[in-house]
């Protein structure tokens, strides 16, 4: 540990599994003291044996919850906004439900979060902000990820946004685009697709392998850190050359 964040309280969201959990993880190595939160109690609450600090259910979805959330959590140094759903289909299998349901999950939590912390961030003159998105959709468009790709080209458009409008007050706003991460819900599409489903996963992967939530962990750790001040807006890629 070499306590890049020491000091600095940090608030997750979607904390049980994947990247979230590899964030709120990796936060608490480098010296955070983090808050982390999912619907998922049973799943988060293992996190505390490994450092992090406070758990809490919190459904994203629920914007009186999040205001509620803000209020009893207090000023924080970080905010990683890891919430998301990845749809699958084209403009024909998305309903007006999958439509918002994506919408809401994806870009609309952030929106909550963003909007219940930022006060705080500003009285105590600075804070980074963290979302996660996509390459799908940012960066390219992947087949069958019709609503997915407009929810995470959203979620860039928000980041810069937030950066734009707070670039004077101390507040940095970024977002991380991964390519195919392995984490419990990608093992599941993959599942879904066929017993050759995380095969045909890799197979698209110019390296050959698919990439790790701690990969993307350590770049939230360097969004997160001191070390990016002079970094906001900017839509992240890490996809081990997917969108070459």
């Amino acid at each position: 540990m070499s306590e890049r964040l020491k000091g600095k309280r940090a608030f997750v969201t979607a904390a049980a599994a994947g990247i979230g959990r590899a964030c709120a993880l990796a936060f608490a190595r480098e010296g955070a003291a983090v808050f982390a939160t999912d619907i998922d109690e049973h799943k988060l609450a293992s996190l505390t044996r490994e450092g992090v600090a406070e758990l809490a259910r919190l459904d994203a979805r629920d914007s009186a919850a999040v205001a509620a959330m803000a209020k009893r959590v207090g000023k924080v140094d970080i905010l990683l906004n890891a919430a998301g759903f990845v749809h699958h289909g084209t403009v024909l299998e998305c309903s007006d439900e999958d439509w918002d349901f994506s919408f809401d999950l994806n870009v609309k939590s952030m929106h909550r979060t963003i909007g219940a912390f930022l006060p705080g961030m500003l009285e105590q003159g600075g804070g980074s902000i963290v979302n996660i998105s996509s390459a799908a959709g940012v960066f390219k468009a992947a087949p069958n990820r019709y609503v997915y790709g407009a929810t995470k080209a959203a979620v860039a458009a928000l980041t810069r946004a937030v950066a734009a409008d707070f670039i004077t007050k101390g507040i940095r706003c970024n977002c991380i685009c991964p390519g195919t991460i392995e984490t419990p819900s990608m093992l599941d599409r993959a599942a879904a697709a066929g017993p050759n489903g995380r095969e045909m996963f890799v197979a698209r992967q110019p390296m050959g392998r698919l990439g790790t939530a701690d990969e993307i962990a350590s770049l939230a750790v360097y969004l997160a850190s001191d070390e990016s001040s002079f970094t906001t807006g900017v839509a992240h890629i890490i996809d081990g050359g997917w969108t070459l």
